[in-house]
């Protein structure tokens, strides 16, 4: 077997003729004329001239080799049903939905906006458009009307497909008043909707421009009507998938077919080690870019059963769900974000729930979304006795810039590190200048160009906002806007975002350097660090913390200890002198904490609501905290 070193010296030496190997695990309708065109698009395109369907790759070629195999298990800790879907099935629902697409006048090429709860019927809906060469652009369910309507304009959809309703603990989510006030609200007008009906829940009202779900499958289906594979170019695009926190028109990032799915299937076994019939969970929501890529279309590409679950790491009905949904479906890779397993470890700080789970099948926790901090990698590698991976990429990646490709080398991670780069991924780290700083100093993180196979081409109608938020300000690569550095063997460490590394008196610190201290207390469940304005020295840093459950000490002592411990880490430099004891941190809805806002709320300074964040209500909590301490407001 070749090492990590060989391979990714391998891609260095030939790029293209990597890739061109990598492909040669996709069905292909037409081959490409050229592998990569630099002269196409803003920094080149892949698989010139071929022509591909996705769908077909992701669930038509599997239905000879793995006859009866699941290709979806939905588990809904909501409803508290199972539902397995096979590969054969797979297809014929999907045959029936991109019928009814076309019924209802979507061709190739058009676009559709996918507004669902985590429910097969979202994956679905993805994959009847893939097959029809229909661009989906799935909106997370319950989003905001108003931010619903933003992405109708951009996107100038035909149809909405949308479910009923959302289940949150406690409370069902209608959709349909939300989306009747967003069509309502956009200059664009849609020609219709379609709505499937959860049953035993809330129904939604149909009007005039309504159809129901499964009047018109059974109408297809009454019929024989099965929609056949449409082959597209490998560089026309598969989906638009918006960016979140945007303020303004938001950033509608393109996925291509070709280059995305020879991506998705190569880092499948290399990087996560998933064989065809294994089972996969990714413990995000479809509306994310970790759903696209790693609920729906990597484990399908690759012929594994995909783990679509409906729930929370707590409260349904506590912190130990996640390793029962392991035991009962024999996960071997689970694929979420740090922020769930530290809500897991506040309820259970001792991990006693894990002990009453049989999780003989785990055999890896990869971590992505948010940095990964030490103290929570190192209680999950302890309790689930198994490797805990960070890795790093991005909504416009739609993989892995960095990893440990467990599926080639079974590498130790470094706590701390998003780990090695990626064959594709040159990493740099950059000053202001675009200079390339030595190992261990704080830059900008950059990626040569050209970017690989799976990355997005451009923004949906915009190739000059992409060129102007990615490819100006480094010339030759690509910004990530975050701030991380090398170290001597080449792990890469992402600090924060390039915004969050404050200047305290002329000394630039990471934010994330603080949070990983800040978190290695043994009462802290989690926090966040933040820059605040200060008159003196530019900019001090403030530490917003939770304390685990069952902690009964005063919490200004924990406080006091927390700031020393920062002291006796990084030094008086830091500045460190403000940690605020609050019940819960503001995230969106994918686990990102909003440390932008929380800087803006304590400079008292004007924010927009974050269109994504979990509950807006916390917002007022923190306001009262600070308050308190005389800060901000």
């Amino acid at each position: 077997m070749s090492s990590y070193q060989e391979i990714y010296q391998s891609w260095k030496n030939d790029p293209e003729q990597f890739w061109a190997t990598a492909a040669e695990d996709i069905v292909w309708e037409k081959r490409w004329d050229q592998v990569f065109d630099g002269s196409m698009g803003n920094y080149g395109r892949w698989f010139k001239g071929a022509e591909c369907n996705t769908c077909f790759n992701a669930v038509d070629r599997h239905v000879v080799d793995r006859p009866g195999q699941a290709a979806i298990i939905h588990h809904s800790q909501m409803t508290g049903q199972v539902r397995e879907i096979s590969y054969e099935d797979l297809l014929e629902e999907v045959s029936a939905f991109g019928k009814v697409l076309q019924n209802q006048g979507v061709e190739k090429g058009d676009r559709v906006i996918i507004y669902m709860p985590m429910i097969p019927e979202a994956a679905i809906a993805m994959l009847a458009c893939a097959r029809i060469g229909a661009v989906h652009s799935v909106v997370f369910g319950g989003f905001a009307a108003e931010e619903l309507s933003i992405r109708i304009n951009d996107c100038t959809p035909k149809l909405i497909v949308a479910g009923s309703c959302g289940l949150e603990p406690g409370r069902v989510v209608e959709y349909k008043p939300l989306i009747d006030k967003a069509i309502e609200l956009a200059d664009h007008k849609v020609s219709g909707t379609i709505i499937y009906q959860r049953p035993d829940q809330t129904p939604a009202q149909m009007g005039e421009n309504d159809h129901d779900w499964e009047t018109l499958m059974q109408d297809v289906k009454s019929t024989g009507q099965l929609a056949p594979c449409v082959p597209v170019a490998a560089t026309d695009p598969l989906y638009i998938l918006y960016t979140s926190g945007t303020t303004g028109t938001p950033k509608g990032v393109v996925r291509d077919n070709g280059g995305h799915m020879v991506a998705m299937k190569w880092s499948m076994k290399n990087i996560y080690g998933i064989e065809p019939g294994e089972v996969m969970w990714s413990a995000s929501d479809v509306g994310w870019v970790v759903g696209h890529s790693y609920i729906i279309y990597a484990p399908l590409l690759q012929g594994a059963t995909t783990l679509m679950y409906e729930g929370k790491p707590v409260g349904t009905p506590d912190a130990g769900v996640f390793w029962k949904v392991i035991e009962q479906h024999h996960v071997k890779v689970l694929f979420t974000a740090p922020t769930a397993i530290r809500a897991i470890k506040r309820d259970d700080p001792s991990g006693l729930l894990m002990d009453k789970a049989d999780m003989t099948s785990l055999k890896t926790l990869f971590l992505a979304g948010e940095r990964a901090d030490p103290d929570t990698i190192e209680w999950s590698a302890r309790h689930l006795r198994v490797p805990v991976i960070d890795h790093w990429w991005q909504t416009e990646t739609s993989w892995a810039i960095t990893a440990i490709p467990y599926g080639i080398e079974k590498l130790e991670g470094k706590i701390g590190s998003s780990n090695l780069p990626m064959p594709g991924y040159e990493v740099h780290i950059l000053d202001e200048t675009g200079s390339e700083l030595p190992a261990g100093e704080i830059g900008a993180i950059a990626v040569k160009l050209p970017l690989p196979p799976g990355n997005a081409p451009t923004l949906w109608g915009d190739d000059q906002r992409y060129i102007s938020s990615y490819l100006t300000t480094f010339k030759g690569y690509y910004e990530t806007s975050d701030a991380g550095y090398i170290d001597e063997e080449g792990y890469v460490y992402v600090m924060a975002r390039t915004d969050d590394v404050i200047n305290v008196a002329g000394h630039r610190l990471s934010t994330g350097g603080m949070e990983e201290v800040v978190a290695s207390h043994k009462d802290v469940a989690e926090c966040a660090v933040f820059g605040m304005n200060d008159q003196l020295k530019g900019q001090l840093p403030v530490g917003f913390i939770v304390i685990n459950n069952g902690v009964e000490r005063p919490v200004e002592e924990i406080e006091k200890e927390v700031i020393a411990l920062v002291r006796e880490k990084i030094g008086p430099v830091a500045a460190f002198k403000t940690a605020i004891t609050v019940n819960r941190l503001p995230k969106t809805r994918s686990g990102k904490i909003l440390r932008g806002t929380m800087s803006k709320i304590a400079n008292g300074e004007e924010y927009k609501l974050p269109a994504t964040i979990d509950d807006p209500l916390i917002l007022d909590e923190l306001k009262t905290a600070l308050s308190q301490r005389n800060i901000g407001t």
